[in-house]
């Protein structure tokens, strides 16, 4: 058994239906599914347990097939599916898109085929970021398939619309995370290598536009220095997760959540590595077959 410990508006955030869910005991009792590609979702998992800490959660990394930001569309359409399909199975009553990537692909070819609601962290990222921003130069990083996307873009976009954003991928920062090399000189000098553009642009703001980001968040403020504020999709994410039960009357109360972990690969690197992003809760996890 994986262990268990106590403890939508479109676009890229909410899908409109909400399904055949009633807030009845057994609906509100539901746990909320959450996947990612592999381990960086645990920062959005951490942000949800703070603030709905009378949740159960099971997460769902992918570690087999990790990473999602160097695939096509069409694969990372695929895999997210498959991780919905999996997650449904389990009962739940509240889907997260804890993946940057399928947020920005595959959310809503995911919403469109799933009967509760679902939430991703685009949207969310970019609200903070617009908002945080007070020259309106924002820096997104991510992923090759994130930054590809657009996502971010047009949804900061659309909130502020004199916005001037400046992408860049970063694919070397996943790795360097997942390794614990976040305060290290071959990190910094990665770090300042692709920070450097977006520094010389004049940003304010950097929006984290990957899971495994906030890993490296101190040594990215130690290459941008102060003035520029650095910005995460993890509690605005779970601020909508949140405010969306609520208004769906599908809460629970109290602080006796849990949190039960599945893999497709190697469980026991998902535990060593899961601490570094959750904690010691993470101390088991249960392989899936894919």
């Amino acid at each position: 058994m994986p262990s268990r410990k106590k403890s939508a508006a479109r676009p890229n955030s909410i899908a409109a239906s909400n399904g055949n869910l009633r807030s009845s005991r057994a609906a509100i009792d539901r746990p909320i599914g959450v996947f990612d590609s592999g381990i960086g979702g645990l920062t959005v998992l951490k942000a949800l347990t703070a603030a709905l800490p009378g949740e159960d959660f099971i997460y769902l990394g992918d570690t087999a097939r990790l990473p999602y930001g160097t695939k096509s569309n069409e694969v990372i359409v695929r895999y997210s599916k498959e991780n919905t399909g999996f997650l449904l199975a389990k009962g739940i009553k509240m889907l997260v898109v804890a993946c940057n990537t399928s947020s920005a692909i595959a959310l809503d070819a995911i919403a469109s085929d799933t009967m509760v609601p679902v939430i991703g962290v685009i949207e969310p990222g970019a609200r903070a970021a617009a908002k945080a921003s007070r020259n309106g130069k924002i820096g997104v990083i991510g992923t090759e398939a994130t930054i590809a996307s657009g996502a971010y873009t047009r949804a900061i976009q659309r909130l502020s619309p004199r916005a001037e954003i400046y992408t860049r991928a970063c694919p070397l920062l996943v790795p360097l995370a997942e390794e614990g090399w976040t305060d290290n000189a071959v990190a910094e000098l990665t770090v300042a290598h692709y920070l450097e553009s977006l520094k010389q642009s004049g940003i304010d703001t950097l929006l984290l536009g990957c899971t495994h980001y906030p890993l490296l968040r101190e040594m990215f403020a130690r290459i941008l220095g102060p003035r520029v504020k650095i910005v995460d999709s993890a509690t605005a994410t779970a601020a909508d997760v949140r405010d969306r039960l609520r208004t769906l009357k599908l809460a629970r109360r109290g602080a006796d959540g849990s949190q039960s972990f599945f893999v497709t690969e190697t469980p026991d690197r998902f535990v060593r590595v899961g601490r570094r992003f959750l904690g010691p809760q993470v101390d088991s996890a249960v392989r899936i077959e894919r």
